[in-house]
Formats: structure tokens, C-alpha cells, sequence
């Protein structure tokens, strides 16, 4: 395996403030310092995936192109987003892997994105997919309600959405700061868009995150910071995906459980694109088509917990917790939700954060 490079290293040992960690990682590969490998080509990765599976993917796809140094940057989806707008006249990576379709979406409208057909195209649902080929769905991701299940018995946590604003939850909920994540701005939003279809207003979903608010006893910047917080009992409660709790429960050990909320839940298309003037589009490509092939998939399903977007996957391949574990997925209307996200996180943030009432 190569030497690890700055966008990995500096983000481990400086990770409490991650606008400097990116800044000086950038810096250092781009300079040349600190250990990115003489003589090979560099491929620049921003993910929301966490570092366990990128460092699965970064060993392989350098195994098999030996003359291939890949760079990861691990960060919340929001977060990519963000950086490769701030970077259009300067793009500094090729591949973006992680994020809701609705972001995805975003991106494709900006012009962020560069056109790329995967060789698997014809094995992905059309709503999954970019009608232009600028992005393809890779996973499925069930939203649940997490818990710790060393202080709550199943039956004891909540079993719905709305059994979260119950006042008996005060103080022991504890959530990802939505601006940065695009998993809890996808979960707050649909929980507007459940009134919004009806009452053509988001005032009623408002109110509910206003008592959710009420609740939580913490933001925090980050996947770790969640776990470790409710590993300790911190809080006892959050929200969150399916697949990240499993991970963090099954490679950590931490006492998490879940419930699929039985009125429905928002099933995200997680999502893979090409950077628009990628500085390695040919790299960029491989990688692509890497990450996303068969053995891939299979192996993110088994190790990782990741529900396959494709629908060529034989299912006797896939675990049998993917087989079995009954979903019911709230309808949310896609197209409302990246169009008013923006404007409804920033009324949450200005009107809502931490001025809850229960």
C-alpha cells in the first residue's frame, strides 16, 4: 500500500478543525509535500462514504492500476457540494462519490458536473440515473431512527417519526448538523414535505422540527462525533442512515440499534459523478467504473452495509440482511425537496436552531 497522503493524514491528526485540515491538505498536494507517490497519477476523490470504506477502495483500485495514487477527502455531503462551487475556476477533484441524488441534481443544473455514460447504464431505474448522464445512483439509503441499546430496550425507543417530539426525549436527542450533511437535510425536508403536498405550505413541517429542536440536546459536526456521543450515553437518541449505524455498531462495536419508522421512511439514491474539467478524467473514469462494478457493489453490501442501486446483482450474492429486512419508503416528492432545501435549511438554521419549544 502507498504512504498515505496529506488529504488522509492531516485530516487525522488536525480532524477537530476540518476547514484547516482541507486547506492544508490541498496545499501540501499540491505542492508536492508530504507523500503523494513520485511518478504515479493522482486521482482526487471527495466522498461522504467514511474513511473505512475508501481506504477498502483505495487499496484496491491501486492494486489493480499500479500506477494510481489515490487521494480522498472524507466530509459531509452539503460540505462537497459547497467546496466544488468554491472551486469551478479551479476544480481540484475528479471524482465526487456520496451524496443524495438531490444534490447530485443541484450540481447538474450549475454545470459542475461532466457527462459520463457507466458501461452498466442499462441496470439502474431511470429515476436513479441523470437523464444526461451526469450522475448515477450506486446505493440505496433507508433513513432510521437510531438509539443505544445498552440503555433502551427495542420497545422502548421511539418507533416513529413523531414519536420523537414526545417530551419524554428532551435533552437525549443528539443529531448531524444539517448544513453540512445532506442526510439530515433530506430527513428534516421530508418531514416538511408531509404536510407541505396538502397545506401548499411548510409552516405545520416547521413547527415539527421546532419540537424536535426542543429535544435535542446537541449538533454535531460529524459521523464520529454521533457515535461516539451516543456510545456514551451522551444522548440516546438520533437519526440517521441505515447503513452507517450498522457499520458503526458491527466495526466498532458500539451499543446501536435501530428502528425503521413504521409510517415510512425516505429511501435516498446515493450518487457518483465526474468532476466538470477533472484534471484525471481518465483516471477519474476507471475509478468510476471501479467502484461501481459488481465485485464492488457486492463487496460495499457485504462489508459496508450498502444497499445496491443496480438491479443486475444476483440477490443470493447479497447478505441476507439486505434480503430480509422489510422497508417501508415514504413517498417524498424529489423535485420539491431539491428545489426548496436550501431555502427551508436556512429558515431552520435563522428560526429554529436551538430555539425549540416542547
Amino acid at each position: 500500500m502507498p504512504d498515505q497522503t496529506p488529504l488522509k493524514t492531516f485530516r487525522q491528526v488536525l480532524a477537530p478543525n476540518r476547514r484547516a485540515v482541507i486547506l492544508l491538505a490541498l496545499f501540501l498536494s499540491q505542492t508536492g509535500c508530504g507523500g503523494g507517490d513520485a511518478g504515479k497519477n493522482p486521482l482526487v476523490v471527495y466522498s461522504t462514504h467514511g474513511k473505512e470504506l475508501l481506504l477498502e477502495f483505495e487499496v484496491g483500485f491501486e492494486r489493480d492500476h499500479p500506477n494510481a495514487d489515490v487521494r480522498w477527502l472524507d466530509m459531509g455531503s452539503q460540505d462537497v457540494l459547497d467546496r466544488v462551487r468554491s472551486e469551478r475556476e479551479n476544480p481540484q477533484a475528479d471524482v465526487w462519490w456520496g451524496a443524495p441524488s438531490t444534490l447530485f441534481q443541484q450540481a447538474e443544473k450549475e454545470g459542475l458536473l461532466q457527462a459520463y455514460r457507466p458501461t452498466w447504464v442499462s441496470e439502474v431505474a431511470t429515476d436513479a440515473r441523470s437523464a444526461g448522464d451526469f450522475w448515477y445512483g450506486t446505493y440505496e439509503t433507508p433513513e432510521v431512527i437510531a438509539y443505544n441499546n445498552a440503555a433502551l430496550k427495542p420497545e422502548e425507543a421511539p418507533q416513529d417519526w413523531d414519536d420523537l417530539l414526545d417530551s419524554k426525549w428532551q435533552n437525549k436527542i443528539i443529531l448531524r448538523d444539517p448544513l453540512a450533511s445532506g442526510t439530515m437535510r433530506t430527513i428534516f425536508c421530508a418531514m416538511i414535505l408531509r404536510s407541505y403536498q396538502t397545506a401548499g405550505s411548510p409552516e405545520a413541517g416547521f413547527q415539527w422540527l421546532k419540537k424536535l429542536d426542543a429535544n435535542t440536546k446537541d449538533y454535531v459536526a460529524n459521523l464520529t462525533l454521533l457515535s461516539q456521543k451516543l456510545a456514551r450515553q451522551e444522548g440516546l437518541i438520533t437519526v440517521w442512515n441505515m447503513p452507517d449505524i450498522e457499520l458503526q455498531r458491527a466495526q466498532y462495536n458500539y451499543p446501536l440499534a435501530y428502528v425503521i419508522p413504521r409510517s415510512g421512511t425516505p429511501v435516498v439514491t446515493d450518487g457518483i459523478a465526474l468532476l466538470s474539467q477533472a484534471k484525471h478524467a481518465e483516471a477519474a473514469k476507471q475509478f468510476y467504473e471501479y467502484v461501481t462494478s459488481k465485485e464492488s457493489i457486492v463487496l460495499a453490501a457485504k462489508k459496508f452495509y450498502r444497499i445496491p442501486c443496480r438491479k443486475d446483482i444476483p440477490s443470493h450474492e447479497l447478505p441476507e440482511w439486505i434480503r430480509q429486512t422489510p422497508i417501508r419508503t415514504m413517498p417524498v416528492d424529489w423535485k420539491v425537496l431539491e428545489e426548496r432545501s436550501n431555502e427551508w435549511m436556512k429558515y431552520w438554521d435563522s428560526q429554529i436552531r436551538n430555539k425549540g419549544t416542547s
